[in-house]
C-alpha cells in the first residue's frame, strides 16, 4: 500500500529537497518532493500532504506566486525555506498565508521539529470536548442519547459503524489512514482491509445521499479517507 506523505516539500534546488525528505522519513515523518511550481499545485492536489515546505526561488515562477495561489482554495499549513533572509520577504511570506519561515543553510533537526510542531497544532484538539450534536447535510447525530437521524428518521448503525463515523467526524478534513481506522476503531490492527471497506460502504449506504458519489466520506485512494464538509 503506497501510503500519501505527511509532507511535500517544493525546492529548485532537488539536493536539498532529497536530502530533508531523507532525513524526514528516517525519523518517520513521511516525506515526497518535486522542483517546480506547476508539478507542486498538482502533487499538493492529488498527494493532499498535512504540511507543505516551499522554497521561494522556483524557477521563472515564485513560492509566492504558489502560496497565493494555493491559499484560493486550501488552508494547508506552509513552512517557507528560502536562503533570502530579509525582513521583507519574511513579511511577504507570512503575510500571503505563510505558516512559519525558515532561513538557509538550515538544521534538519530544527526543521523537523517545526514541522511535527505544526502536525500536531494543526490535528484535532485531543482534549477539545466534542460537541453533542452532530449535523451535515440532512444528518444529525446526538452523542449524548447515540441516536443518528437522517431527514428526521432513525438511522440504526452497528455499534462500530458509530464509532468509525465519529471518528471520521472528529478528524474531519485531515487524511485517516487505514491503519489508524483499525488501531483506533477496531483496536487491533490485524483485521483485514475488506471488514473496514465493508463498514465504510454501509455508512455510506446509509447516510449519503448518492453513496456511490459520496459528498462526505471520500477515499483516499490507496491510503484512507477524509471526511469533508
Amino acid at each position: 500500500m503506497t501510503l500519501l506523505p505527511d509532507c511535500l516539500i517544493i525546492d529548485d534546488d532537488s539536493n536539498i529537497a532529497s536530502t530533508i525528505c531523507e532525513y524526514f522519513n528516517l525519523f518517520d515523518l513521511s516525506c515526497e518532493y518535486v522542483t517546480d511550481y506547476e508539478a507542486g499545485l498538482k502533487a499538493i492536489a492529488q498527494k493532499q500532504p498535512s504540511v507543505v515546505l516551499l522554497d521561494i526561488n522556483l524557477g521563472e515562477q515564485t513560492g509566492f506566486e504558489l502560496c497565493k495561489k494555493l491559499r484560493e482554495s486550501s488552508e494547508v499549513p506552509v513552512i517557507f525555506i528560502s536562503a533570502r533572509n530579509t525582513d521583507d520577504d519574511i513579511l511577504a511570506a507570512l503575510g500571503i498565508g505563510g505558516d512559519d519561515y525558515v532561513t538557509k543553510p538550515f538544521s534538519m533537526a530544527v526543521l523537523l521539529a517545526k514541522a511535527r510542531a505544526i502536525l500536531k497544532r494543526s490535528a484535532p484538539a485531543q482534549n477539545q470536548a466534542p460537541k453533542p450534536v452532530i449535523r451535515f447535510g440532512s444528518v444529525e447525530i446526538d452523542r449524548d442519547l447515540g441516536r443518528v437521524l437522517k431527514g428526521g428518521e432513525p438511522v440504526k448503525l452497528k455499534p462500530l459503524e458509530y464509532k468509525l463515523l465519529l471518528y471520521l467526524f472528529d478528524n474531519q478534513g485531515r487524511r485517516v489512514t487505514k491503519d489508524e481506522l483499525l488501531q483506533n476503531v477496531w483496536q487491533d490492527t490485524f483485521i483485514g482491509e475488506g471488514t473496514l471497506s465493508v463498514h465504510i460502504r454501509h455508512l455510506r449506504e446509509k447516510l449519503e445521499d448518492v453513496p456511490n458519489d459520496p459528498r462526505f466520506i471520500k477515499t483516499l485512494w490507496g491510503s484512507g479517507y477524509m471526511f469533508e464538509l
